[in-house]
């Protein structure tokens, strides 16, 4: 699954899921490219990997700008020379039925979520096709392919990176590039911290309580790590991996069984 020689940019880099990411393809000889709205989050999560040993830069971007991803796409060109590999893990995340969710609220989880993934696959897809060769992972969610409740903004925009997903894959396999979609459960990330936290608020459960309230509601057993998502990313990244293109693959310890 050797990555040498292969260039790798990150968005949502600096914590969780992107941090796990991050090093893993690191680990397998790529050089990386962290991305995020928080600078200092994103230089700390390099630092370390170069620590490490290996070649990790920093770069600030909100994904949802056009303007932001066109400086994401510049810095990465200087730094890195050329983009092999994308990875779209920038997301947010809120709760609230239906009745109660903003307009506001809804545009801010579908720009983050979606819009983001569009905007930055379209800056680096150009210049993979030149080149024949190209990867682009998209973090969805098992939500991507179920309903839940209380989550309509976020689900919402989970299924539109899917039908992304699948769209990029059409267009662009015969260039080489496959497109991918891993779609995990609840993952033991802060953003899973933080909805816990919510359903105490709400409900007055403890938090062992409120955790397995939210589990339940996706038929999950247990939380899933952030390697167990990054190893799939890398996989899906690896050289051999092409003929997988377009897939929605789920990782929640065999909740969604499908």
């Amino acid at each position: 699954m050797s990555l040498a020689g292969k260039t790798a940019v990150i968005t949502g880099g600096g914590r969780g899921i992107g941090a796990a990411v991050a090093g893993a393809l690191a680990a397998e000889g790529a050089r990386v490219l962290l991305a995020a709205r928080s600078l200092g989050q994103v230089e700390a999560a390099a630092r370390e990997l170069g620590q490490r040993g290996f070649e990790a830069h920093a770069a600030a971007c909100d994904v949802t700008l056009e303007s932001s991803v066109r400086e994401l796409e510049a810095s990465a060109r200087s730094l890195l020379g050329q983009v092999d590999i994308l990875v779209n893990n920038a997301g947010t995340a809120s709760s609230a039925p239906i009745e109660s969710t903003t307009l506001d609220e809804w545009n801010r989880i579908m720009a983050v979520n979606a819009t983001g993934p569009f905007l930055c696959t379209r800056a680096f897809i150009g210049g993979m096709a030149e080149r024949g060769w190209g990867r682009v992972v998209n973090v969805a969610s098992v939500t991507s392919r179920v309903g839940s409740r209380y989550i309509a903004a976020y689900t919402a925009s989970k299924h539109a990176v899917l039908g992304f997903t699948r769209v990029a894959a059409a267009e662009y396999a015969r260039a080489g590039i496959s497109v991918n979609a891993v779609c995990p459960g609840y993952v033991d990330t802060e953003m899973t911290t933080e909805s816990v936290e919510r359903v105490m608020q709400r409900t007055g459960l403890d938090r062992e309580r409120a955790l397995a309230a939210i589990l339940e509601t996706v038929n999950q057993k247990r939380l899933i790590s952030v390697d167990e998502v990054a190893f799939v990313v890398a996989s899906l990244c690896a050289v051999h991996a092409g003929g997988i293109n377009g897939q929605a693959i789920v990782i929640d310890g065999g909740g969604l069984l499908s």
